[in-house]
């Protein structure tokens, strides 16, 4: 425990994995504030983490410094309709911007499948959905303002700062402070899901004609099955087929959370019983096609506490690496309780985005919380790290800046970058250090 730490010292994330005690507890209320706060630590050899909403299961918010919150940073909303451009404090969530889009008639052209994440957060991990045309979050960002390290307020964008802007969308918070944020947006739409079982090898035969065949495609696999959740969603023009209230309660809120829930306590208490409810989770949730504003079909509540694992793979490596991940559940020790995520994003030009310079399959391994984890996580790591992959920067890993340098053509870059706008480590952090050097 820090000694005289205050009452709200203590923190931890949404999994409960991670926990930090802060020197002090920052909340600026202004970018002003942000400036004086940054300076003050850089004077006296504090720190400083700016914290999101505890989303990413990795101690990249963990910080034996002081913490900032920016829950209450006040800057300017503008949003310009014409230009279908919205700029918010970056401690907005995402649950907020997409309901201050939806009363502009405007929404995010890609969200992820929660929108509890702070905008900083999400972009600065490399929060993604799926979309084979599409890319993550950061993918969006127009302009952003950001803090440095030496309390240097910078403005940037594709025409203004375009190294500092390429690095800072994707970045960790390591070059500094996210105070505010420019997101392209698209007209308000509205999409028409489909989801129905399938079998696996069906799926995996079919993919390409899949995700280049509609705009948003990924599957859900579940471990000792053949099977899977298959989710297509499109475009359409009319909200014409909305999913009735019983049904989203029926499988939303009490088969993926409530009874999910029991059905994954009873498989910590009785390991041997995990195939078998994989089997029958793999059936509970039968076809349904439904039509509804974009951001209510692609976030869904996530109740049920899980830790997670995610690689973005080579799209053309999925194949070799899921076969290598069957083998990988047969063999383990313990039994996988949660199922297996796959997801799809275009390449983009953001220097430590996971996507850069490439097409991407990622795979998201899950296990529910109090269950063994490590082993699994870690033998899909080395198999998927063979094979090109990039780990989520919110999600666990093992890797550190040796193993992870060769993976990005401008982590040298960045490194430069880091220390220019941030001399005296300000913003640094034990787990940054060890994951960037």
């Amino acid at each position: 425990m820090v000694e005289n730490a205050p009452a709200d010292a203590a923190w931890t994330n949404w999994a409960g994995n991670q926990h930090s005690v802060a020197t002090a507890v920052l909340r600026p209320c202004t970018i002003a504030e942000v400036t004086e706060q940054i300076r003050c630590a850089a004077e006296t050899g504090e720190r400083i983490r700016p914290i999101g909403s505890g989303h990413s299961f990795t101690p990249v918010a963990v910080s034996d410094g002081r913490r900032m919150d920016l829950t209450r940073l006040a800057t300017d909303i503008r949003v310009d309709v014409d230009r279908r451009l919205v700029t918010v404090p970056s401690g907005m969530t995402l649950r907020q911007l997409n309901a201050l889009l939806t009363s502009h008639h405007l929404a995010l052209p890609n969200l992820g499948d929660i929108d509890a994440q702070t905008v900083a957060g999400a972009i600065s991990t490399g929060t993604h959905g799926t979309g084979a045309a599409y890319g993550g979050l950061a993918t969006f960002v127009e302009a952003l303002t950001l803090v440095t390290g030496t309390g240097e307020v910078l403005h940037c964008s594709a025409a203004e700062r375009p190294d500092v802007f390429d690095a800072a969308r994707v970045s960790l918070g390591a070059l500094g402070v996210l105070v505010e944020v420019t997101l392209r947006c698209v007209d308000a739409f509205v999409l028409r899901a489909h989801e129905r079982p399938a079998a696996l090898d069906a799926v995996l035969a079919e993919l390409s004609g899949l995700i280049n065949g509609h705009d948003h495609v990924e599957f859900f696999w579940f471990p000792y099955t053949s099977r899977v959740q298959l989710k297509v969603n499109d475009r359409v023009a009319v909200d014409h087929a909305p999913l009735p209230r019983w049904r989203g309660w029926l499988d939303d809120t009490f088969l993926a959370n409530t009874v999910f829930a029991g059905a994954c306590r009873l498989g910590r208490a009785a390991p041997a019983l995990a195939p078998t409810i994989s089997a029958v989770s793999a059936r509970a949730l039968s076809e349904r096609i439904y039509t509804g504003r974009s951001d209510a079909v692609f976030c869904s509540p996530r109740r049920v506490r899980f830790l997670e694992m995610e690689y973005a793979l080579p799209r053309e490596a999925l194949p070799e690496a899921f076969d290598a991940l069957r083998r990988i559940v047969d063999r383990l020790p313990f039994k996988v309780l949660f199922p297996v995520e796959v997801r799809f994003t275009a390449a983009d030009e953001i220097w430590l985005s996971h996507s850069y310079g490439r097409d991407s399959a990622y795979v998201a391994l899950h296990q529910y919380v109090g269950m063994p984890y490590e082993p699994y996580f870690r033998a899909f790591e080395e198999v998927a790290t063979g094979l090109g992959g990039r780990p989520h920067w919110g999600k666990l890993h093992w890797r550190d800046a040796a193993s992870l340098a060769p993976a990005y053509p401008h982590w040298q870059d960045f490194q430069l970058l880091r220390t220019r706008l941030d001399p005296h480590t300000v913003l640094s952090t034990p787990y940054l250090t060890q994951i960037l050097g």
